[in-house]
């Protein structure tokens, strides 16, 4: 299993957890050095909080580990391609690179809707690698607003 792989699998565990929670499923991981320091979950709802979302809070603790707020030659792992919220706090934390799992049609700042990491004059580019565990990604977002649609009736 290839390094991206093996960190996707940790940013997976990570969606599993909000789901379990009734949160959007939607995990993170940032890591530096060949090591995770930043780990996190959706918390919109548990929290009450808009900006309660995995990548967030991830840049948040990892931001608190290094003692910095500039992330630099960190990558972050992320099941579900950022709004443009997270990726806003993604250029300004100076992250290296993203790894994505699931593209997102409707709010995704990562080249779905729009890029915000490459495509604007920013002091601060990205790299985007779209698709590592596109699949588990996906079925763990369909599942939970199936399971979600299925409760409401």
């Amino acid at each position: 299993m290839q390094e991206k792989e093996k960190y996707m699998k940790e940013a997976i565990k990570e969606a599993k957890k909000a789901a379990e929670k009734l949160e959007v499923p939607v995990g993170c991981v940032i890591v530096k050095d060949g090591k995770i320091i930043a780990r996190a979950h959706n918390q919109k709802e548990t929290k009450n909080d808009t900006t309660k979302h995995a990548e967030i809070l991830a840049i948040q603790k990892a931001s608190k580990k290094l003692e910095a707020w500039r992330l630099l030659n960190c990558e972050m792992y992320v099941t579900l391609e950022p709004c443009s919220m997270c990726a806003g706090a993604m250029i300004q934390a100076r992250i290296k690179k993203v790894y994505i799992g699931a593209k997102d049609a409707k709010t995704g700042a990562c080249g779905s809707v729009l890029n915000l990491l490459q495509d604007y004059p920013f002091n601060h580019k990205i790299e985007i690698e779209t698709g590592i565990k596109k699949e588990e990604c996906e079925a763990i977002l369909k599942g939970f607003f199936k399971e979600l649609r299925k409760n409401k009736k």
